[in-house]
């Protein structure tokens, strides 16, 4: 195809394609832009933990990747760390960000606190604040006369932004998993329209359940679920009620989020809210790594759980996190710990705040980022046909961690036409194949199948002419259908009177029949996007020397919540340090990989720490091309690993006590 058609292609993927000022309106349902129904995909990225000048790239490969709104925190601490002193220079550049949202064609949603949490310093709230005596995240007069000031800088960001002007900026976020009453999330929300933010819509977590509500209609409350949880007390695999993220179930909300801070939670909403359309703007695409519990995420935990979401009714995907990034410098470390003021839950790394998302800490991309741009095109193309279905659960709603005892399907269907939405997969769970499987949706039943354990997949039913197939809808452009062929699943296409069986995929050049083209699963995430090829150049390998043994073994504490505590600064004292000599070759899109073993690592250059790493069992990377060119000499610390840690490590890691430095190369981005 030409560079021209699939430029187009990409192009009219974005909500804000043609004229500006579209009119935005919601109901039970979904999203209504300019009159026609819309599911977006929303993927969370943090400006301010990424340079500047690499924003315009990864906003692109957001795009590309099907992402048609933006969500970004505004975190406190990030721009106003020292009282009075607003910061909006580099990195912490909100207008450029917002503009470069702007030029490639995508909303934003901006989370304004002022809690965001994020694994944020104090939740984002400045460390100055809680010498002021007032209560935080409270309608004191006091709290909600800097969250103004606050505000009032965001503002000045703004101008000629937001939707009514022409601008990106579609909607606002306050605070964060808040709990308490609903007269505090209005208050700021007075606030921001006395102000001048005049949008579209507005939202708020819509966990945990409020102590009292939120009047009807001020706030969409939007949902959340993540594979594994960083906060989770427990250093035992599949700790938590995350397995029921994998189930097909009418409940909206997570029981899994923030246990740390919220303790355990009933399956209940705030009354009136099943009226409002049923959103996500936390859908793991990844998940961080706190000390004491440190998951290991498959592409195929984002990728079922999204599939869920949709199977059970939602009609926008938000995830967090979309991309990965690292914290600013500030006055002191940025990160969240147990030793800090406020949100003192977890320890998280100094710098690194990858989360294992579809796209990493420095833009590469996971397999995830495939499996959930097919879904996106998906969306995109049939979100209106999609957005008015009722979902229908077969199964039951309520299972047991790893029950293996049926197929986990639902469907959704309108007027004679839906999609059966099949999830025969539980993180970390052995589900095996379903034999002699009966699917039936819309009057229509499918030929008999057998489902291959860790399948994820959508049949669609009276839909572009097709009766039904048992293969996946992928995008729809000039015309041509697109479907992906499940693995294991033989492809049957019945067209009018037309059953046709075992059909094999030809690619996207090449009709299986009329104007429908079969696609294998590679082809599906690869679907009109062009990626540079990248060649195997032949690098010479960094040169790694051993310069000092590790030390004493440092006395792992418990914190105020009672977790094992992190290393401090004076631990890597202790370390075994090792120096990485550079070759002579360019950064630009290389990436250093250090695969290791130990409890911690930390990198330096020229003395200054630049990322750490809590071991997971993947390896340490850094991006090349952030480092200044006159750099020729790195610095790795890494404290050892010691026998029956009080942390949880995933079944790839290798725990055996001590540490090791297998191999350093250099990789393509």
């Amino acid at each position: 195809m030409k560079r021209t058609l699939l430029l187009s292609a990409v192009m009219a993927m974005s909500l804000m394609a043609g004229a500006q000022n579209r009119e935005v309106k919601w109901d039970a349902h979904s999203l209504i832009v300019d009159g026609k129904r819309v599911v977006p995909a929303m993927g969370e990225v943090h400006y301010s933990r990424i340079p500047d000048d690499e924003w315009e790239a990864e906003v692109k490969k957001m795009k590309e990747g099907g992402v048609t709104i933006i969500a970004t925190y505004v975190f406190w601490n990030h721009i106003e760390e020292q009282e009075g002193i607003f910061r909006w220079d580099g990195q912490r550049n909100l207008r450029r960000f917002i503009e470069i949202c702007q030029q490639e064609g995508l909303p934003v949603v901006l989370r304004l606190g002022p809690f965001c949490h994020g694994e944020v310093r104090n939740g984002g709230i400045p460390d100055w604040v809680f010498t002021k005596g007032c209560k935080t995240r409270d309608e004191n007069p006091v709290f909600l006369s800097f969250v103004e000031r606050l505000y009032r800088q965001i503002f000045t960001q703004l101008q000629g932004l937001q939707w009514k002007d022409g601008g990106p900026v579609m909607a606002a976020q306050f605070d964060n998993e808040y709990r308490g009453h609903g007269s505090y999330l209005m208050a700021l929300k007075r606030i921001a329209q006395k102000i001048g933010f005049d949008l579209p819509f507005y939202t708020r977590t819509g966990w945990p359940e409020l102590a009292t509500p939120v009047p009807f209609g001020e706030m969409l409350p939007l949902y959340g679920d993540y594979a594994d949880g960083f906060w989770e007390r427990s250093i035992e695999e599949t700790a938590g009620n995350y397995y029921k993220a994998f189930n097909f179930k009418a409940f909206r909300s997570s029981t899994a989020i923030a246990t740390e801070q919220l303790g355990e939670q009933k399956e209940r909403l705030n009354k009136g809210d099943e009226q409002y359309p049923y959103f996500t703007c936390e859908l793991g695409g990844g998940m961080m790594t706190a000390y004491h519990r440190r998951p290991y995420i498959y592409p195929e935990d984002a990728y079922s759980m999204a599939v869920v979401k949709l199977g059970s009714g939602s009609n926008l995907l938000g995830y967090y996190m979309y991309h990965g990034g690292t914290n600013p410098e500030g006055l002191t470390y940025l990160n969240e710990t147990q030793r800090t003021v406020a949100t003192n839950y977890n320890d998280l790394p100094v710098k690194t705040y990858d989360f294992q998302a579809p796209l990493n800490e420095f833009g590469q991309k996971n397999p995830q980022y495939y499996l959930l741009r097919k879904l996106h095109l998906f969306m995109q193309d049939w979100g209106g046909v999609l957005a008015p279905m009722e979902a229908g659960f077969p199964c039951s709603q309520d299972i047991a961690k790893g029950d293996d005892s049926f197929l986990r399907w639902s469907y959704r269907a309108k007027d004679g036409s839906g999609f059966i939405f099949i999830n025969n997969y539980e993180r970390l769970q052995n589900v095996s194949a379903k034999k002699n499987v009966k699917l039936e949706a819309c009057g229509v039943k499918l030929p008999q199948l057998t489902i291959p354990a860790g399948t994820i997949c959508i049949f669609p039913v009276n839909i572009e002419g097709i009766k039904y197939a048992t293969a996946q809808l992928v995008a729809k452009r000039n015309g041509k259908v697109y479907l992906e062929q499940i693995k294991g699943i033989p492809t049957t296409l019945a067209i009018g009177h037309k059953v046709l069986k075992n059909l094999k995929p030809k690619g996207p050049e090449t009709p299986v029949y009329k104007n429908y083209y079969l696609l294998t699963s590679e082809q599906a995430g690869r679907l009109f996007l062009e990626e540079a090829a990248h060649l195997d150049i032949a690098i010479n390998a960094p040169i790694i020397n051993k310069v000092k043994k590790a030390g004493a073994l440092r006395t792992i504490t418990m914190g105020v919540n009672k977790v094992a505590e992190e290393p401090v600064d004076e631990d890597f004292e202790q370390a075994a340090v090792y120096t990485i000599d550079l070759p002579a070759v360019s950064g630009e899109g290389r990436l250093l990989n250090i695969e290791y073993r130990g409890d911690v690592a930390r990198l330096y250059a020229d003395g200054q720490l630049i990322d750490d790493n809590f071991y997971n069992g993947r390896p340490f990377q850094y991006a090349l091309w952030r480092l200044p060119k006159e750099c020729k000499q790195l610095e790795l610390r890494i404290l050892p690993l010691q026998k029956d840690m009080p942390v949880y490590f995933p079944r790839e890691a290798d725990t055996t006590p001590g540490e090791q430095v297998m191999k350093v190369t250099i990789i393509n981005q």
